[in-house]
């Protein structure tokens, strides 16, 4: 028996097997990728925060045991969206087929779903979104058996729902929602669409959601959405400045100062209310940190934070919104420093204790690189604070003016002391 023979022949085979597998792997366009699954390491710290409590979107959660209830519907969504049109569901169905391709290399790995069960998915999915948004923007098309809506525009269910809609991994691209409303509105019964468009929808759904939203103004995403990929792209696209550098000097965190040691140094607090910018525009003019307003953190805002800056590290963007994130963590370290942004009207009511808690958790899935776009805004902060003429205005108001009356006793004792001292100047002039 020739041993080395016999080896040959099992490498031969093994490399044949291997070879095959080259055959069934994903290769996603760059230009087309947009959609991924988080990280074990990320995902093990908080999981219930990447994954969908109601509903599933897309591929990566379909099939999910714990979220059926959902699925019978969004089959009745679908059937209502259907009876609207003339356009018949084999036309729709060949129109994501034609698609599939595209569809899949969006998802960063491979979609062990079969074609027929993929269309389909998308299918249903995708006319879900569209109805659930055409039934907020106008009661007209609600249905009584509809258990996302009640008396209010939303049940509990659906605003529990709604939350999963930013996830990450929950995600569809939007350009096929665009080409299957536009099919539907191609012949209907009725001009139930006329002046509809995705983008109106979409935008009366996230206004709706401004409470927890990181978007400032709505009407950005007119500007963005032809460039958004997803929903989540979407928000992101809406938050970016439209101008700001990235300092690539060396930075120490460490020495970012939180909020009351600011306001003990001098530094006020505006919220630059009545100006057009990102709410990551943050400044520091004329002694005067500006943080545009925004509501308390709670457990949703921490979900949907964490799921954007999952994304915009994943996507490789430049991480604007990471260090506006990073920023707050250290400018609020305790509840004493949200408290005072809540004073100065840049913080919503809510629990500070419960804010500082939060944003200490989502510290962690921040990126801490040598590039910090606030750098220089921290930079002038540090210098205001080392001026000793500051921190003993700063001292004076917030001890002897910090009320009406506080600020008449000190003025009263002033021309007190005065007029004391004139009294005893004329007395040693009389002498």
């Amino acid at each position: 028996m020739d041993i080395n023979k016999d080896h040959a022949a099992i490498d031969i085979k093994l490399a044949e097997t291997l070879s095959k597998k080259f055959k069934t792997l994903h290769y996603p366009s760059s230009k087309e990728c947009c959609i991924y699954r988080v990280p074990q390491s990320q995902r093990c710290l908080n999981p219930s925060d990447y994954t969908p409590h109601i509903v599933s979107i897309g591929p990566l959660h379909h099939g999910n045991e714990e979220l059926k209830a959902m699925e019978d519907n969004k089959l009745r969504y679908l059937h209502h969206f259907l009876q609207r049109t003339k356009v018949s569901m084999p036309e729709f169905v060949a129109s994501i087929r034609k698609k599939e391709a595209r569809l899949r290399n969006c998802y960063a790995e491979t979609i062990d779903i079969e074609s027929d069960e993929f269309v389909a998915m998308i299918l249903v999915d995708a006319v879900f979104l569209i109805e659930l948004f055409l039934r907020k923007y106008k009661g007209d098309f609600r249905t009584d058996d509809d258990p996302l809506f009640g008396e209010s525009e939303l049940s509990f269910l659906g605003i529990q729902m709604r939350f999963d809609l930013y996830l990450e991994e929950n995600q569809l691209p939007l350009f096929i929602l665009n080409e299957l409303f536009d099919l539907a509105k191609i012949a209907t019964y009725g001009d139930i669409y006329s002046e509809i468009s995705l983008i109106t929808i979409i935008r009366f759904f996230f206004s709706k959601d401004s409470s927890f939203l990181p978007i400032g103004d709505t009407n950005l995403i007119d500007t963005h959405f032809s460039k958004a990929k997803h929903f989540l792209d979407l928000i992101i696209l809406c938050l970016r400045p439209s101008s700001q550098s990235r300092d690539k000097r060396r930075f120490n965190y460490q020495n970012i100062p939180g909020i009351k040691e600011l306001h003990q140094a001098g530094v006020e607090f505006d919220s630059g209310r009545g100006r057009s910018q990102s709410r990551l525009h943050i400044t520091f003019e004329n002694g005067r940190l500006i943080i545009p307003s925004f509501t308390a953190f709670g457990g949703r805002t921490e979900r949907l934070y964490r799921n954007i800056l999952t994304f915009e590290n994943m996507q490789g963007y430049p991480r604007y919104f990471n260090d506006y994130v990073a920023l707050l963590c250290f400018l609020i370290r305790t509840p004493k420093d949200a408290d005072l942004l809540i004073q100065n009207g840049i913080i919503g009511l809510g629990d500070s204790e419960r804010m500082s808690s939060v944003l200490q958790s989502l510290k962690k899935s921040c990126i801490m690189g040598s590039d910090f776009q606030y750098a220089n805004v921290v930079t002038d902060l540090l210098h205001y604070c080392k001026s000793e003429w500051h921190g003993w205005t700063a001292t004076l108001k917030q001890n002897y003016f910090n009320t009406p009356w506080a600020s008449i006793s000190v003025i009263a004792g002033v021309i007190l002391l005065i007029l004391t001292v004139v009294q005893t100047v004329c007395a040693l002039i009389a002498l």
